[in-house]
């Protein structure tokens, strides 16, 4: 059978919506969907009332940006955390990568992106503005720059240093332990975990 030849349109509807995910093709989708399908009625309901409550309920940190149940954080609700210490993530991925190297004490900011000229995000996209207010409240000691070592993350990472200048505080980023052009997520814990520790001023860590 091929992939254009389904007995059913409810089959090929459901292998479509499934196609449709990130880094999902075809025939991954179709043996996704029959592995349902042999599932019992109850556990596809509960698969899909968990998609659905997630979509509707998920909330964003009001302080930090990541995705949460509540209106504040696990992090930003911790009082033994480093508050005044902020690694600069984009994505949930990114701090879900630095939390498991059990190296990281501070909070975080989640920009919910990079800037990317060719994909249309610019920095009114992402969620810089509400760092320069946390910034300017005086509340911050150090900014730590963690953005994946691309392009996009380098300018991304100029863009707010430009905007940070003007406070005084410790801006740095990750050692080079990260390699040039790696996304965060996929970096070794041991690797991120030491890159943490041994984060470099802004300046001469990117000269």
């Amino acid at each position: 059978m091929t992939f254009s030849d389904y007995p059913s349109k409810l089959l090929e509807n459901a292998v479509n919506e499934f196609a449709s995910l990130p880094g999902i093709g075809k025939k991954t989708a179709f043996r996704l969907v029959m592995h349902l399908l042999r599932q019992d009625v109850s556990d596809v309901e509960r698969f899909g009332d968990n998609i659905i409550k997630l979509k509707k309920e998920v909330k964003y940190c009001r302080f930090c940006f990541n995705i949460s149940d509540t209106d504040i954080c696990e992090i930003c609700s911790d009082r033994t955390r480093d508050h005044a210490t902020v690694c600069i993530v984009e994505n949930i991925r990114d701090v879900i990568a630095i939390e498991n190297t059990g190296q990281y004490r501070g909070v975080y900011h989640v920009l919910g992106g990079v800037i990317s000229p060719m994909d249309g995000i610019g920095p009114s996209d992402l969620n810089i503005d509400q760092l320069e207010k946390k910034v300017k409240a005086g509340n911050i000691n150090e900014i730590i720059f963690a953005l994946s070592t691309t392009m996009e993350g380098d300018t991304t990472n100029y863009y707010i240093y430009r905007r940070l200048l003007a406070y005084e505080l410790k801006i740095t980023s990750l050692s080079r332990g990260v390699a040039i052009g790696d996304e965060l997520e996929y970096t070794d814990e041991i690797t991120l975990g030491r890159s943490i520790v041994n984060r470099t001023p802004f300046e001469t860590g990117n000269k």
